[in-house]
């Protein structure tokens, strides 16, 4: 997401946080290198006992923050050679088939560092190696548990209340406005993501030029989301509310929050290589950089084309949004934090947060019964092999994708980090492939569709929209193509999604018509909300946002031949007005206007839809469309569409006219009568669509 700031060195507030003790047990002062770890150099060191809380299975009763009620378990103890022969032939399997310049993995189970690895490049030139002691990735969203683990804390002093409305803890020029709502954001809501934000991603949330950085409070002040429903109803992910979680830390503590984070956390655990910090050149208003001994260690970000290979990209950066994503670290550093994440907040005699607390991370704030995550006090919980259930949070940059999965029940934790734009994928599925791998029931056949649901198609079937997604203006334009899935169900009996991720398959976990459908190809689930016949909207597994059935004119496929319908229109005004101009033509003034205005109707759509067409086309860099949003071309392209779809309101009000020439000598033929009309229809419901999806406001941003 150089000179560390003075940091104070009072004692911690009691209960928050214990200082590292000297004894037997004191934490080493730096990560212990992979090497003697190896099992090849020397013998893995005994598991230390597990205290009865730490292998939980999920809970049976929660109450709040403390209600979990634990089962003691014994877990089959990872072996480390094969697992590092698994992960050696998944890992370099995915970088050669996806195209992945490095990787980063550390497994823990029991206490212990099972497995650290670096694989591939850091950087190309000069060539430096990754290395999982020292190169640091950028982790991104896993950064939001670090904020979560200090907010909790904060909570558990009573310093700051879940059910209060977050303005209590936000200085006056950031408190969130009422803009219509009549209930308030509260606390709660911005750890479970349904403080009712809208998602706005482009030209503003990551930065490649370090003279465009402000400061958070800054950034929050300026970048104000809109509010687009009360908070509370359902969860749509939202990187704002984490950043106000942030500012709410530093308001009431009167530290900055890079601060906090490292006097109560990474100094305390000896996370040596673990920063929030980003490197740049010194400036007032911004947190104090990087220290130099890490920047030279940061991992490049890279993007892989098949004409360049891998390009590496500028430094992302995130401090205007730190709680939210700008952490680096290694997978050293990350295996010590899943050890304290296992461990209920201890590592050794230090302890970070308190077991209340860690049941709060594994305890919903508002349990659902769709199998899908619950956003347990901000952490994600992931559906594993064998119904096993994890915690921890996932995190993708424009380059880096990460992911850290604890799993109480195995004592176990898996954290993967990737350099790459294409390693989504791999970071995404390795912890769950490792717990099926490795404590997963056995294989059993790919589930088959039944002939119940081929009977409900209708019940499902449409286009679903996200509310991930910006409300107005040019990002709405782009939230209706990226963040829209279409639904259908087979004549086999399965229900096929297919978005900006791809095809997916799912069949029916129990009765087809009550909405519940796990994947064909893993532990993933999707929960339809069923209303008079019909689902009206859906969650994935993640449940970060919630998919809404839209009708004809949100749909992709509408858009698409409207569009093929107007450049066919615009073709043959301007192949007519040829061909017209070779004999005499007779026509009345109103008509000569309005044919006028239709053909400077079919150049402007004509070079609108090419504006737009470009623009896609050089949409494949995702960097170069978050830092150069919108761009000149899509500003050009919708004041071309502005400007034609307001001469259609001119041709639409000549329509009339037009027709009452009649039979006269000096007037149009009805053929072509026909043709204006057609023409003038077509580019109306185009300028609808258009205007319904936010593409006809160049001057929004």
């Amino acid at each position: 997401m150089r000179i560390l700031p003075k940091i104070a060195a009072a004692v911690l507030a009691a209960g928050l946080c214990l200082p590292v003790a000297s004894g037997a047990q004191q934490l080493p002062s730096a990560p212990i290198p992979y090497e003697k770890l190896n099992p090849k150099a020397a013998p893995r060191a005994p598991a230390r006992p597990r205290p009865a809380a730490r292998t939980a299975v999920a809970p049976t009763t929660t109450t709040g923050v403390a209600g979990e009620t634990a089962e003691a378990t014994t877990a089959p103890t990872l072996a480390a050679e094969q697992l590092e022969a698994y992960l050696d032939g998944v890992i370099g399997s995915a970088m050669a088939r996806d195209r992945i310049a490095g990787v980063t993995v550390s497994v823990v189970q029991g206490g212990q560092v099972v497995l650290k690895k670096g694989y591939g490049h850091a950087s190309f030139s000069p060539a430096r190696a990754v290395d999982p002691d020292r190169t640091l990735f950028r982790i991104g969203s896993i950064s939001k548990t670090f904020t979560w683990i200090l907010l909790m804390n904060e909570i558990q002093a009573g310093r700051i209340r879940i059910d209060a409305p977050v303005n209590l803890y936000l200085p006056e020029a950031l408190q969130i406005r009422d803009q219509g709502f009549a209930q308030p954001v509260e606390v709660a809501h911005l750890m479970d993501h349904s403080a009712g934000f809208e998602d706005r991603t482009l030209g503003q949330l990551m930065e490649r030029d370090f003279n465009r950085e402000r400061p958070i409070a800054q950034y929050l002040r300026q970048e104000r989301p809109r509010r687009v429903r009360e908070p509370g109803l359902f969860p749509t992910y939202s990187n704002y509310g984490v950043g106000l979680a942030g500012q709410a830390l530093t308001y009431v503590t009167g530290q900055p929050f890079e601060a906090l984070v490292e006097t109560r956390i990474t100094r305390p655990l000896g996370m040596t290589r673990t920063t929030f910090r980003e490197p740049h050149p010194p400036r007032a208003g911004i947190p104090a950089p990087m220290p130099q001994v890490l920047a030279q260690d940061v991992s490049e970000g890279f993007h892989w084309t098949p004409a360049q290979g891998f390009e590496a990209r500028p430094f992302e950066y995130l401090g205007h949004l730190a709680p939210a994503g700008s952490a680096s670290s290694t997978a050293a550093d990350m295996a010590r934090y899943m050890i304290v994440l296992l461990d209920d907040g201890a590592y050794g005699e230090s302890r970070i947060f308190s077991p209340a607390t860690a049941r709060a991370f594994r305890t919903p704030l508002r349990p659902n019964q769709a199998g899908v995550n619950d956003w347990p006090h901000g952490f994600i919980a992931y559906a594993l092999p064998g119904d096993r259930k994890g915690y921890g949070h996932a995190g993708g940059t424009l380059s880096f994708t990460s992911n850290m999965v604890v799993v109480p029940e195995l004592d176990l934790g898996v954290f993967v980090s990737v350099n790459t734009e294409n390693g989504a994928e791999l970071a995404a599925r390795l912890p769950g492939a490792v717990v099926g791998q490795f404590f997963g029931p056995d294989a059993a056949p790919a589930p088959q569709g039944t002939p119940e649901l081929a009977r409900l198609g209708t019940l499902y079937n449409g286009h679903f929209l996200g509310t991930r997604r910006a409300y107005v203006g040019l990002e709405r334009f782009v939230g209706f193509i990226l963040a829209g899935v279409s639904v259908q169900v087979t004549s086999d009996g399965r229900l096929i999604t297919t978005g900006l991720t791809g095809t997916q398959t799912w069949v029916p976990e129990s009765d087809p018509a009550a909405g519940r459908f796990v994947s064909t190809t893993g532990s993933q689930r999707m929960a339809f909300a069923i209303e008079n016949g019909k689902a009206h909207s859906f969650r994935s597994t993640f449940n970060d946002a919630r998919f809404q059935r839209v009708g004809l004119w949100s749909q992709p496929q509408v858009l698409a031949w409207l569009a093929a319908l107007s450049i066919i229109a615009a073709v043959s005004t301007l192949v007519g007005l040829a061909l017209r101009n070779r004999r005499d033509l007779r026509q009345t003034q109103i008509q000569s206007q309005a044919s006028l205005i239709q053909t400077i109707q079919a150049v402007l759509w004509l070079l609108a839809i090419g504006l737009f067409v470009s623009w896609v086309s050089g949409a494949g860099d995702t960097a170069k469309v978050v830092y150069t949003w919108p761009g000149v071309r899509l500003i050009l392209a919708s004041a071309c569409a502005l400007v034609a779809s307001a001469l259609t309101i001119a041709t639409l009000a000549s329509l009339i006219s037009i027709w009452r020439g009649g039979r006269r000598l000096d007037s149009w033929p009805v053929l072509r009568k026909v043709g204006f009309t057609a023409t003038t229809l077509i580019y109306a419901a185009f300028a609808s669509v258009l205007f319904h999806w936010g593409a006809l406001t160049p001057w929004s941003s």
